[in-house]
Formats: C-alpha cells, structure tokens, sequence
C-alpha cells in the first residue's frame, strides 16, 4: 500500500469524447487502443451528467473519477479505488483553474488546442509519475508561463527572474565565443 496519494491519469476531452490532451501515469491500459477504449466508455458514462458548477465523484471500472465540464471541455481526473476523493478533487480543480489562467478565461476546444503546450505543460507541472506535484493553480500557471520566456522581450518587461535567466544566457553565449 502506497503512503503518497497518486493519480492514474487525467484527460482533457472534448464534448464528442475526442482527446485534446491526456496523460497517463499508470500501466493499467498497455497500449493505445486500450486507452481510447476507457476514454470513450468513460465520455459515456459521464457526459449526460451535470458537472458544470462544480467537480462530480463517479466510481468507473474500479477507479474513481472526479470529473468537471466547460463549455466543450471535459476535465477528469482517475485514482486507485483507495484513493481519497478530496485529493483527486483538489488536482482537479488545480488543473481546471491553471487551464483558466493560462487561456485567460476562454476555456473552450479551439483556445485550448490553440494553447496545447500550456496545457501539456500544465499536467507535467501538477504530477509527475503519478505523484502530485502541486495544485496550487497559481503557481501551476507560473511555472508554466516561466516556461515561456520571450528573451527577444525588452528588459523592462520582464521580470526580475526572466531578466537575470535572459542576463545568465548573454554571459554563456558571449562566453563560449
């Protein structure tokens, strides 16, 4: 029995069950197929339901999936049937908010596919291996904006961090002339 709670995967699927981003922690679906199997049967399962206000808990092929609607987005989240709801709630809601952050507010399939770095980079921030690395959708989002430094950008409109990583690069280039 694992002390650290973990997460089996989470997808992002749009309103007709198609993948926009999905990341999977576990060896529980071995290949392709097996993992659009469960993605279809659980679009299924869950898209008559109402889960546009807040997160829904649904036990799904001895897992349990927390889930949440907007606009033509589905978030989901899955864990071990062991696994406590709260947290797997809470990684949801991180995701679903650093996704609001990062798009600005305009959370629909065009934006995000538009964006898929930010959100791939989104689930690389919240877990790594399975393992929760953060929820927090403000630092989530932080991470990954800072991923996307624009050194072309004038100094005065970064900040100190990306002016000093922009610095550090000057001084490795015109050191290695």
């Amino acid at each position: 029995m694992e002390s650290c709670p973990s997460i089996k995967n989470i997808l992002l699927l749009d309103s007709e069950g198609n993948r926009v981003a999905v990341k999977y922690y576990s060896d529980e679906w071995p290949n392709n197929s097996a993992k659009e199997a469960f993605e279809k049967s659980l679009f299924t399962k869950t898209q008559k339901t109402n889960a546009r206000t807040e997160a829904e808990i649904a036990m799904f092929e001895s897992h349990i999936i927390v889930y949440k609607f907007v606009q033509d987005l589905h978030f989901f989240v899955t864990g071990a049937e062991n696994e406590n709801e709260l947290v797997l709630v809470t990684v949801l809601q991180g995701f679903f908010d650093a996704v609001g952050l990062l798009l600005r507010g305009t959370v629909d399939k065009k934006e995000a596919l538009e964006n898929l770095d930010l959100i791939l980079l989104c689930l690389d921030e919240i877990v790594d291996g399975g393992i929760i690395l953060e929820t927090d959708a403000n630092v989530i989002a932080g991470k990954v904006a800072s991923h996307n430094i624009d050194a072309a950008a004038p100094l005065s409109e970064q900040t100190i961090s990306q002016a000093l990583a922009t610095a550090r690069e000057h001084l490795a280039r015109s050191l290695l002339k």
